[in-house]
């Protein structure tokens, strides 16, 4: 890397040869984070059929395959669905506001794809390891409720319009919930930077991780995600037996496909989140061999991957709750719950060394 900006710096100078390597380098990172990211949304959607259609003793995609490859039916099924996506035509309502119709999915999926910008997957590969990382994604996060919004509003249409509405009510109740579970981790950590959260989890087993001395909050968190995401069973925004789709029953084409990478990067994302606050990120379950010859930007894929099936597994098992219930969980359990966390976790980091360390609590302070 060093040779690589001192030939830039050759080239074009000292000052605008160090400007250009960092553009090329950030270029780079962007590509390496969204490239995967959009494949990985694509063979999600996949991966759901599959588990779920296993779950419930079906076979799922079997039959688009590539070159014809019998041991690979099914796998093209994601490819010949993005073909089908950008061939069908966006269609919109006469009575529908253009612009804002058009602008919505894109307020939706920018602020998915931005939040990956501070993500870390390793001790040294991270696009901007900024010391409001955990700010930054709160921030970016809560952007794409107004994508929502702007969409059930600009179609002009009363059931696009209720499944907004049920969607930033659902969201404000549950972004309540998941920023009080990160003070948690915040409190631990000490420190706003997602690096400095994952390096605070050291301690040689997964016992130091911090979904153990924060199980409750861990558990808020999970199923606030999944109600963020607007997943089963907290889909109220696009209940099909009750409002059509909801928000986006008047997109088409690409301008709907957009939304579905939006709920499918937003939950890769959560699935990252959870893993890097709570579950040690890119560390080893045990800081021994053989754990240790596996790279830790593979552990990080692991962890993802388990909470990806939990969402999966949710969906395929769980009926919707009613709107009411919803409501009730995210204001009258999960908020008190995690208010109440918060005042005993400060009371317990208040007590002096010596009594804490006669409990098992010193592996974490």
């Amino acid at each position: 890397m060093e040779y690589i900006q001192q030939l830039f710096e050759q080239i074009f100078g000292t000052d605008w040869g160090s400007a250009f390597f960092l553009l090329a380098k950030n270029w780079v990172l962007i590509l390496a984070i969204v490239v995967p990211l959009l494949l990985g949304v694509a063979y999600l959607t996949f991966a759901e059929r599959k588990i779920i259609a296993s779950m419930q003793i079906r076979v799922g995609p079997n039959r688009v395959t590539f070159f014809g490859i019998p041991w690979l039916r099914g796998w093209g099924q994601p490819i010949a669905d993005a073909v089908k996506a950008i061939m069908k035509e966006i269609i919109i309502p006469n009575s529908a506001n253009k612009k804002l119709f058009l602008l919505a999915p894109v307020l939706t999926i920018a602020p998915a794809l931005a939040a990956w910008a501070v993500i870390p997957f390793s001790p040294e590969v991270v696009l901007a390891d900024i010391n409001a990382g955990l700010l930054y994604i709160l921030a970016m996060t809560s952007m794409g409720v107004y994508g929502i919004i702007l969409a059930g509003w600009a179609s002009n249409s009363k059931y696009a319009f209720l499944g907004a509405m049920r969607s930033a009510a659902q969201v404000v109740s549950y972004e309540l919930a998941m920023g009080f579970a990160l003070v948690c981790v915040l409190m631990m950590s000490a420190s706003l930077n997602l690096s400095d959260i994952v390096n605070g989890q050291q301690g040689g087993s997964f016992f130091s991780w911090y979904f153990i001395p924060l199980f409750p909050m861990f558990l808020v968190y999970l199923i606030s995600g999944v109600a963020e995401l607007n997943r089963a069973p907290f889909d109220v925004a696009e209940g099909e037996s009750e409002i059509v789709a909801g928000f986006h029953v008047d997109y088409s084409g690409m301008a709907f496909t957009v939304f579905f990478l939006a709920e499918y990067s937003n939950m890769i994302l959560v699935a990252t989140l959870t893993s890097i606050l709570f579950l040690g990120g890119w560390l080893p379950p045990l800081d021994i061999a053989p754990f240790t010859w596996i790279p830790g930007f593979i552990w990080l894929l692991l962890k993802i991957a388990f909470i990806l099936f939990l969402f999966l597994w949710f969906r395929a098992t769980f009926p919707r709750y009613r709107y009411d219930q919803i409501m009730r969980l995210g204001w009258k359990i999960f908020i008190p719950l995690t208010l109440v966390w918060i005042l005993v976790l400060g009371a317990i980091m208040q007590l002096p060394d010596s009594i804490r360390s006669m409990f098992p609590l010193s592996l974490w302070f």
